[in-house]
Formats: C-alpha cells, structure tokens, sequence
C-alpha cells in the first residue's frame, strides 16, 4: 500500500523526468537572413561575380537577366551599416544599403566590359540619390568590385565616359570595394518575370526593357 510520501515521491521524479525532456529539447531560433560574404560568393570557378545598383533592384534584376552569359541574377541590398536589414528599413534610407543586384556571369561569354555597358546605358548615372520618380539613397548609382581589375576597368571607364560628353552632367555613380551583401527577401526575386502585369513593370520596367533590347539585341538570352 502507498503511503502520502510514496506519492510524493513519484510526483518529484514525475516532475525531474518533464524538465529533463524539455531542457534536452533544442530551442528553435529564427534563422538570420543569409550573408554572402566576399570570400565565398563563388562555388563555381568558371564564373565571376559583380554586384550594381542603378536604382529599384526590379529593373535591374529585369535587364541582366536578359543577357547571355548572366548565369544568376540576385537581388538584395548593399553597401550599409546594418546587419541583416529589411526592405522597409531600406526604404526608409536609415541603413546607408543601396538596392542592388548581384550578378554571377561567365567571362567567357560575357565580358565585364559589356556589363558595365550594359550598367550605364540602362539607368541615369548622373542623378545623386534618383532614378526616376523613385528617390533615396537607396537608389544611388553604385559598383561594389569584387576584384582590383574590376575597379580599375570601372574607374577607367567611368572617366572615359565623363570626358566623352555623353551625358550633360557630371557621372555620380558610386564605385567602392563589396563587403557584405544580404539577399532581399523571397518575393523580391524574379519579380518582372513573375508579375508582369503589375503597373509598376508595365509603366516603368516593360519600357526600358523593350530600349534596352533594341541596343543590346546582339548580347540577349536565347530564348
């Protein structure tokens, strides 16, 4: 027969064995969003990467997908003080990022001289903080180089184009050393080629896309 101890005594191990299962139980945690770090952005070795900002990361993301030799094109944010940082917070211009694209291409078959063509002809490099109606140092022209030669055949060809006269006003595109780069979140990616008919891609993207290729027919994707 049990006496009150007995029972006591089986409740405190009753109670031992719960707490044990839950401290062995391991604690779920929000996982970070991703940061591609320089050192170990490219798993491929045939490829290189680059990473522009030329005002919305959507029309951006839209023109090098288009190009042949891009093998990836991944929106996201660069350029700031803040880690992990959202797109409102972005918008709201307090994380010093700029909407950016990082581009994963095969120099083999599409050179980095083409890209930053590509880079200058597609946007006004000649507006600070400005493309369009969209305003913000979030949309500041920008190059974040992976390598030296990228900067120097950057520098080199930002000069270039400034002396030439091409554009009445002086070219403010920012060039600076990539350090960090986080990925914007999921329904940012692919966003022309998933949402078309929404007006912002109709009005704004859809145009510069069909200028675009008519100037670069020579460089398109198969499709």
């Amino acid at each position: 027969m049990f006496t009150i101890d007995t029972y006591k005594s089986i409740i405190l191990i009753a109670l031992s064995l719960l707490w044990l299962s839950c401290e062995s139980q391991p604690v779920k945690k929000k996982e970070p969003k991703k940061i591609i770090m320089q050192n170990s952005m490219n798993t491929n070795l045939q490829s290189d990467t680059i990473i522009f900002g030329a005002g919305c990361f959507w029309c951006v993301e839209a023109v090098f997908q288009r190009i042949d030799g891009v093998e990836k094109v991944i929106s996201g944010y660069c350029g700031g003080h803040v880690e992990n940082p959202s797109y409102k917070q972005v918008c709201e211009g307090t994380t010093g990022h700029a909407e950016v694209c990082m581009l994963i291409y095969d120099p083999k078959k599409v050179s980095f001289e083409t890209l930053l063509s590509v880079f200058w002809q597609t946007h006004d490099p000649t507006t600070l903080n400005k493309q369009g109606n969209d305003l913000g140092t979030q949309y500041r022209s920008a190059i974040f180089y992976t390598t030296e030669q990228q900067k120097e055949v950057a520098e080199k060809y930002k000069k270039e184009l400034s002396n030439s006269g091409a554009f009445k006003n002086p070219i403010v595109t920012e060039i600076a050393a990539f350090t960090k780069f986080y990925p914007a979140e999921d329904y940012h990616q692919n966003y022309y080629n998933q949402n078309s008919s929404q007006s912002y891609c109709q009005f704004v993207i859809a145009p510069k896309l069909e200028k675009f290729e008519k100037v670069f027919g020579d460089k398109l994707r198969k499709k």
